[in-house]
């Protein structure tokens, strides 16, 4: 019951998002751009500087990437043998590849390992929303259906985006110990608030224009199976390399297991990108994680 409890906001909010798409309509394609590049770099910001930096940092980094790139090598096997088109394999890769470990996965980790791996989720969420917001605007940005997106175009889409600098200035300000005055910090915590509410709002009036007649069956399943089964034991592979504790080997095996991440969508809307794959994938392991966590949860106990 408890774990159902965690999981009621979050399907509120997407609910806020699809009934008000269906009631009054909006275009979520604008809503995305001002939440990626007005919004986004705040809350990267607030990330990078809150969080002390420490040898978990290390290590939880070499396990992100290591994840991170294992998996996208094997949606490129699975692209290379069902001969996708570029767009295809990059929202492929959107959906697969980044999980929800920030406003899902880390209320799931305080629930199951207390406040010591609510720590490490954070640590692992900063970690994680850099990668998201380079190598998944990367593959976002190449996988556009407006361009000719080859890899000059998305690296230039990369280095555009505001979210990046945002997590450099946090990181580097916290680095040279510099207290910022409440005056500057507070309307950049408050924006940083409204972030993930906006990016799920977005993304639940995404899912309002998703027909359940169009959806890609067999994509999906691939897309899911990589998801909540190979993403694990990659993760199993990696946690059991690293010098780290039973906590954050079981915290790691646990966001690998997260659903796709809502982020993902706001980078194919902005691109477009496949968006009603992407978000469909978004919507379906969301759902699905309420039976996949549970056991996820009993496996690691």
């Amino acid at each position: 019951m408890q774990f159902v409890l965690i999981l009621i906001p979050v399907f509120i909010i997407f609910g806020i998002g699809f009934i008000g798409q269906k009631v009054i309509g909006f275009e979520p394609r604008k809503l995305s751009t001002m939440a990626l590049y007005l919004m986004s770099p705040f809350l990267a910001f607030r990330t990078f500087y809150k969080n002390n930096v420490d040898l978990d940092y290390l290590y939880l980094t070499i396990f992100a990437l290591g994840l991170c790139f294992g998996l996208i090598a094997i949606v490129y096997v699975v692209a290379y043998f069902k001969k996708y088109s570029r767009s295809e394999t990059s929202s492929m890769i959107l959906c697969s590849v980044f999980m929800n470990n920030g406003n899902y996965g880390t209320p799931v980790a305080l629930f199951a390992f207390g406040a010591a791996g609510f720590d490490v989720a954070v640590i692992l969420m900063v970690i994680q929303q850099l990668i998201m917001s380079t190598v998944g605007l990367y593959y976002a940005a190449k996988g556009s259906e407006h361009q000719n997106a080859g890899f000059r175009v998305a690296i230039g889409s990369v280095i555009r985006m505001p979210v990046v600098y945002g997590a450099i200035l946090g990181l580097a300000v916290q680095l040279s110990h510099v207290k910022m005055p409440k005056e500057i910090y507070k309307p950049i915590d408050m924006i940083a608030d409204a972030t993930i509410p906006t990016i799920m709002i977005i993304l639940g009036m995404q899912l309002a224009s998703i027909s359940l007649r169009s959806l890609e069956i067999e994509k999906m399943t691939i897309a899911l199976l990589i998801k909540f089964l190979i993403s694990p034991l990659l993760a199993v592979v990696f946690a059991f390399m690293l010098p780290v504790s039973e906590v954050v080997k079981d915290i790691m095996i646990l966001m690998a297991a997260m659903p796709t991440a809502a982020n993902t969508t706001m980078f194919a809307l902005q691109f477009n990108t496949k968006p009603e794959f992407v978000s469909s994938v978004t919507l379906v392991s969301t759902l699905l994680s309420i039976l996949t966590l549970p056991i996820m949860l009993y496996i690691l106990s």
